[in-house]
């Protein structure tokens, strides 16, 4: 009994030192985000898409349902160069906001550039970083090897794009108009969900 209750201390003791180590480190994101991929994987996860033709999306939705997204947004690149989303008006646009304290986003990551490799071309990618530290976002996006389009608030955010969860995407068809609202995280990699964004442009 008292060689069990050792062990059990034992044990204890070990997993408290990794989970310090991992805190300490600022692993811990990384290492829940890794697991959380494996939910993802699962495909459960996924947002709710209806792919309809421009046709079928005219005769079954009310106008009044329709809604405009807010163009009114200052982004900063990479580079430092200030861009405004109304520069993208006009292609389907992917808005995620994420940051890299938030093991979600880092989970689906890999999945968004997946994606952005593929249809890059086709969808115009923001990456919105929620980073105090600028520097953090731009040195995590290297270190993966992601190579995404990402960006910094460089204006107040407009009341639309305000969400209590993170990661949130959205995504805005080439009408300009708001398509999708996903809080949380997602695999965005599937047939349904490119097949969703093609039907937007």
């Amino acid at each position: 009994m008292e060689d069990n209750k050792k062990k059990s201390l034992i044990q204890y003791g070990v997993l408290a030192v990794v989970v310090m180590t991992l805190y300490m480190t600022g692993l811990h994101t990384e290492v829940i985000g890794f697991i959380q991929r494996g939910l993802l994987a699962t495909g459960i996860m996924n947002p709710k898409v209806e792919v309809v033709s421009p046709t079928e999306a005219t005769q079954n939705q009310p106008m009044a349902n329709i809604q405009a997204a807010d163009f009114n947004l200052q982004l900063l690149d990479i580079d430092g160069k200030v861009v405004s989303l109304e520069d993208l008006k006009g292609k389907v646009i992917f808005l995620n906001f994420w940051a890299t304290w938030c093991p979600p986003c880092i989970a689906e990551m890999p999945n968004i550039a997946q994606l952005h490799e593929e249809m890059g071309d086709e969808v115009a990618f923001v990456m919105l970083s929620l980073d105090d530290d600028f520097e953090k976002a731009k040195a995590f996006n290297k270190r993966k090897g992601f190579n995404l389009p990402i960006y910094a608030l460089a204006s107040p955010l407009p009341a639309m794009y305000e969400s209590s969860a993170i990661p949130t995407t959205y995504v805005i068809d080439a009408a300009g108009n708001l398509a999708l609202t996903h809080k949380g995280m997602a695999d965005y990699d599937n047939k349904k969900f490119k097949a969703f964004l093609k039907s937007l442009q």
